[in-house]
């Protein structure tokens, strides 16, 4: 899962600003499937046509730019602030003349071409969203590398992507300069360069000092433009391959499904108490899709501000919030937990939130609640997507999340959604199988990995991987991920289901449930819980918890209780593999 909530729907109105559409106007409260059908009319911005994508008829939205570069040349009428790193200012003007020169550079001193792929090895600074916006506007292919890699990790990727250039920070290229002689042969330009750097190492500021501006480029829309790696749960991570139109459809559709729901909401009165300019807290990080997609490229046309922190820390994340009169908070469900626990929570303002949200795992319906009660305007929302749909898929937001908590929602008409059998048959409403995708913005394969590819993409539709359900009203419920269902006995548990259940308890803060082996059953149920700070809980009081709410079968058999945060990559998502191998360590 990934974030979205629906971008922010006053931007989607302020046409003049943001290039992106109004909504059609009405005093009735539409039908989803009637707002879809006015807000992708033809003759809108969101019209619906088919075309030939790499051999394959596809549903597309007529009105997508060729590439992404056309997209930052709406960005360049920009003057206003857009990107807010701590205490650092940096005006739209700023972002794109340093992006200009970094461009330049990349051409014209290291011989990037079309279709070379450059690598970014950075936390969250400005300098990683000025090299983006470069790499990919004179064509080469942008590799974002997860910031909480290690040496040997780092080298593999940039190795089997074959990166011409790594933009790096000092930290990461400390741990580059570990491999091995020879391992690691690549031009590395380092940003924010503090001391002498190492031979053949070029601080990115001289680099760029002279100036210049973005080389033109002809580039189609199939054309590659990321290769984001997957964090996997075994082996070596896949470098997931999109293209231009693949990126620009997931943003239309984000802004279409923005534009249904302020369809669906019917004319708002305007907030006298509104922020000026909508603004986007930037939570998670960059090289993951939700970060770079929906949040940083979504708020660069979206007239939205960005507001960035060096680390995640909840107090810091209300101070900003307050200051800068954050809209949007987007991150995994634990982030939401932490404001909502933040000892500084209720000193804080947080009227100037209209969505709190995100994804990288379900959010529990007690969060759901918590966050509708507690924030004064601003509303629960939850996105499902992926890497390989450039973090599109369905969405809830609003009214619909809070009736219907356990449900992720529903996509626009660019995406199709099925459920299938074992077999890839197509299941039909209610049944539960594998979750499958079709649309424009699924990724083109994987680098180097045609066994891979052919595997996750068949007929045009992705395989998702996740368990669930479509209801007769179109709202997708996501179980569980298919390797993480739980066959124990002959029945089928979903940790979600009882994750739901385990935090509705006043005293958990995160949990985290998974299967172990059973000689009798095959699989036996085993969680983790941290508990919130003074609060203690047993084994048995878990289990008498989790058993008044739901069948025996589905109940605990061990449960390991601790006072910190359970581990999470840097996605967000817990890693229950590390809990599972502690309990049970596989046989050597």
């Amino acid at each position: 899962m990934t974030s979205i909530d629906d971008a922010d729907r006053s931007a989607v109105r302020r046409q003049s600003h943001s290039g992106l559409p109004s909504a059609p106007v009405t005093t009735e409260r539409l039908s989803f499937a009637d707002a879809c059908a006015a807000v992708c009319a033809p003759d809108t911005m969101f019209a619906i046509s088919e075309t030939d994508v790499l051999g394959v008829p596809t549903k597309v939205f007529a009105g997508t730019p060729p590439n992404i570069r056309a997209l930052f040349g709406l960005a360049a009428m920009r003057e206003d602030e857009f990107i807010i790193y701590e205490d650092e200012r940096w005006a739209m003007p700023r972002v794109l003349e340093t992006a200009g020169a970094i461009g330049h550079a990349l051409v014209n001193t290291y011989g990037v071409e079309k279709g070379d792929r450059v690598a970014i090895a950075m936390r969250n600074y400005p300098e990683w969203i000025a090299s983006f916006v470069a790499i990919t506007s004179i064509g080469a292919v942008a590799v974002p590398l997860n910031a909480w890699w290690l040496t040997d990790e780092l080298e593999f990727a940039i190795n089997d992507s074959g990166s011409k250039v790594v933009i790096a920070d000092p930290e990461r290229l400390e741990r580059m300069q570990q491999a091995a002689d020879g391992a690691i042969d690549v031009q590395v330009l380092v940003a924010r360069a503090t001391g002498e750097l190492p031979e053949g190492v070029v601080d990115l500021a001289d680099a760029i000092a002279a100036g210049g501006t973005m080389p033109e480029v002809d580039i189609e829309p199939d054309e590659n433009v990321t290769i984001l790696y997957t964090s996997g749960t075994t082996g070596r991570p896949k470098g997931a391959v999109s293209s231009h139109r693949a990126i620009l459809s997931a943003l239309l559709a984000f802004a279409a499904r923005a534009a249904v729901a302020a369809l669906r909401d019917g004319p708002v009165e305007p907030d006298p108490d509104a922020p000026a300019q909508s603004a986007f807290m930037l939570c998670v990080p960059l090289f993951h899709v939700t970060g770079l997609v929906p949040v940083m490229l979504g708020a660069f046309v979206g007239g939205s501000k960005l507001v960035m922190t060096h680390k995640w820390d909840p107090d810091r994340a209300l101070e900003l919030i307050e200051r800068e009169q954050v809209t949007n908070f987007v991150g995994v469900p634990t982030m939401s937990w932490d404001l909502l626990e933040a000892p500084t929570f209720a000193e804080r303002d947080t009227s100037s939130l209209k969505s709190v949200g995100g994804g990288g795992a379900p959010m529990p319906p007690e969060l759901v609640k918590r966050i509708d009660e507690n924030f004064s305007k601003g509303r629960p929302g939850l996105g499902y997507g992926m890497t390989e749909t450039n973090a599109y898929g369905p969405q809830n937001a609003g009214d619909d999340f809070v009736n219907n908590p356990t449900s992720t929602g529903r996509p626009v008409p660019i995406m199709d959604v099925r459920i299938t059998d074992p077999e890839g048959n197509t299941l039909g409403t209610g049944e539960t199988g594998e979750i499958w995708f079709r649309g424009p913005n699924l990724i083109k394969g994987y680098w180097n990995r045609p066994d891979a590819t052919a595997e996750t993409i068949v007929d045009g539709w992705l395989r998702s991987g996740d368990i669930g359900r479509i209801d007769e009203e179109g709202f997708v419920y996501v179980s569980d991920r298919a390797k993480d269902m739980i066959l124990r006995g002959g029945e089928n548990i979903y940790c979600a289901e009882i994750e739901a259940t385990i935090y509705e308890h006043p005293a958990v803060y995160e949990a985290a449930v998974y299967g172990i082996p059973d000689e009798r059953l095959g699989e036996e149920l085993a969680c983790h819980i941290m508990v919130k700070e003074g609060e203690a809980l047993t084994t048995a009081d878990v289990q008498q918890f989790v058993g008044e709410r739901l069948a025996k079968f589905k109940v605990p058999a061990v449960v390991t209780i601790v006072n910190e945060s359970l581990p999470r990559n840097a996605s967000g998502k817990i890693l229950k593999r590390e809990l599972r191998d502690a309990v049970a360590p596989p046989a050597s």
